[in-house]
Order: C-alpha cells, then structure tokens, then sequence
C-alpha cells in the first residue's frame, strides 16, 4: 500500500466490462451517527442511482476503528447493510481514505464491497482514468504524511486493532476533536494535491484525468498538456446550502450531479 507520492511499480487496473455504461464516483461523506442529513442523502441515492458501478474515492466514513464496529448493532451495522443492499445489484468499489484506511476484509464480505489499491487505473469507454484518495500527493502536509506512513504499517494495525472496541472509540472520538479544533485554527493553511507529483503519476498510469477527493475542493484543473485533475466534493446536507454531488463518468465524459 502506497504511503507517500512515490507512485507504485505498477499500476492497479479495474477494466470495466463492455456493458457498464455508467460509474459514479462519491467520496468524503463522512458519515456518522450525529449527522443523520448526510446519511438520510446518501441512503436515497443508494437506494436509486441507475450508475451500472460505483466507486467510493475514500473517507465514507468519518472515522472506522475496525470491522468489528459493524458486528454490533449500531450506525456501522446500518452503513453495512445498506452497501451490501448496494451491492446486491451493483459492484461497489472502496478506496481507502485517511479517515477509514481501517476499512478491511471483514466489512468488504459482509457488505460486498470490492477493495481498491490507492492509486487506480479505471478503463471505461477507451478512457484511462486514474482514480486516488488524494493524500498522499498532498505533499506539502509533511506532518500528515509522516502519521499516514506510521498507521498504513500492518504493524500500527494490528496493535490498534487489539485494543478493545470501546477504547478504539474512545481514542477516535478524542482525534476527532482534535480534528475539528484545527479546522477552527485560522492559521492552519491546508495542503492540496502537488500539481508535479499528478503530472507524473498521470504520465506513469498513461492516462490524461486524476480523479480524486480528500482536498473538499471540488474543481475542474487543467495541468497542461492534455490532463486534468478533477476533484470531488464532500458531502454536508446538513449545509447551507446543502453539499451532495457525485462525478458521472459515461459515453459523454465526466459529469457532476448535484443530488439535492
């Protein structure tokens, strides 16, 4: 698993079958209990999208201490059988984010879920789309990176999923705190996606579009040289006004829809 900009040996590749006309892409819901709005939104699209696949680009949810979360009766139980009520009809691909990188192979049986490598290569309608969370190529936020390199180790993994269940909610309640004083810091100056370090991990993949999320900066950027890096929007539908927008990839392009 990737932990920095250094992109891999080989890129991963999901080729889509011929009769896929439609993928959606969603990413940074951050979905939990206290915000019913987003969850509310996010069921109804589940519920209707006509998409023939849907990729999730990472942090669905805000916080994931373990699959065992789902084990239990609770808002990680309803999330799993809504996606494996999802998946009953139509592939549902995860990638991993910096909020649920904790998400494995546990939950994707239970709720069908298809594992993504960070990054990957989506083949649809003659197009290679390069398909990323996003943070690792946030270059600039050197202290993150450093955290993302220690806890994507199977080692931080497996001691912090040996700790009881009830203390791994403790400790994620008190990151998220944290979290949330930190977007209320004025001086804290958030990082985005090195521009260089997606030119050459396009040119790498040989693919012309990085899709991608974790920035919570949705925008259409032209990096010169026939590519692009299309970022998606988060979801908050409890804002004002409301956020949930999804990237339609079709026959026709890339498009973004607006849910409410």
């Amino acid at each position: 698993m990737n932990t920095a900009a250094t992109p891999p040996a080989a890129f991963a590749e999901l080729v889509a079958p011929a009769a896929w006309r439609t993928v959606d892409l969603i990413s940074d819901l951050h979905l939990q209990a206290g915000e019913p709005a987003t969850f509310e939104a996010w069921r109804g699209y589940l519920e209707t999208t006509p998409a023939d696949a849907l990729v999730i680009l990472g942090d669905l949810f805000e916080v994931w201490v373990g699959d065992d979360a789902a084990a239990e009766p609770g808002f990680e139980a309803q999330c799993a059988e809504l996606l494996r009520r999802t998946a009953a009809r139509l592939p549902v691909f995860f990638m991993h984010g910096n909020r649920d990188f904790l998400v494995g192979a546990a939950l994707a049986a239970q709720s069908g879920l298809t594992l993504l490598d960070d990054p990957t290569v989506l083949v649809l309608h003659g197009e290679r789309w390069l398909l990323s969370h996003g943070d690792a190529l946030c270059l600039d936020d050197t202290d993150y990176l450093r955290f993302r390199a220690q806890v994507r180790t199977p080692e931080w993994q497996s001691a912090f999923l040996a700790r009881p269940l009830a203390e791994r909610r403790a400790l994620a309640r008190a990151m998220r705190v944290q979290s949330e004083d930190r977007k209320r810091d004025p001086s804290v100056v958030w990082a985005d996606v090195d521009a260089d370090a997606a030119r050459d991990w396009l040119a790498r993949a040989d693919a012309r579009t990085l899709i991608h999320g974790h920035t919570h900066r949705p925008a259409d950027h032209d990096l010169g040289g026939g590519l692009r890096r299309l970022v998606l929007s988060d979801w908050d539908a409890a804002a004002h006004p409301p956020r949930a927008q999804l990237l339609c990839l079709s026959p026709a392009g890339a498009q973004r829809v607006d849910l409410r």
